[in-house]
């Protein structure tokens, strides 16, 4: 069976490409690789060089504009790895600081998690393994 080396990019349908690009700098501290428009698209991908991982937000001409349900068919949530519990305490610090609304550290005998939404609704998960 062929294999993949890992992911290499998620791509997240937002309303406001720009505000969900700023969100997401400021949040993750993601830079920008590149912008894209196009007749029926536009983009930001951004990057976090020390984890790797590119995230996309862009918006489509046909979007009407309402906020993520993960209840639809699709994506339910994006979970991101942390490397020790200490960095979720950390993570739930930075997102104080920042405002940013986020649910208590939940530990479990499969990981500990922390949860919160970026502007759109979409849910964010910070998971460390046990």
């Amino acid at each position: 069976m062929p294999s993949f080396a890992g992911v290499s990019h998620v791509d997240l349908t937002v309303r406001d490409v720009q505000a969900s690009a700023e969100w997401y700098r400021t949040v993750f501290g993601m830079q920008t690789l590149f912008e894209t428009t196009e007749d029926v698209r536009s983009a930001v991908v951004l990057f976090d060089p020390d984890s790797k991982v590119a995230i996309c937000v862009g918006s489509h001409v046909a979007n009407q504009g309402e906020p993520f349900d993960e209840a639809r068919t699709g994506l339910d949530h994006l979970s991101l790895r942390v490397r020790t519990r200490d960095e979720l305490e950390e993570w739930a610090a930075h997102l104080d600081a920042l405002g940013v609304e986020h649910s208590p550290i939940a530990d479990a005998d499969y990981g500990s998690v922390l949860v919160f939404r970026d502007p759109d609704n979409i849910q964010l998960e910070l998971f460390v393994n046990p």
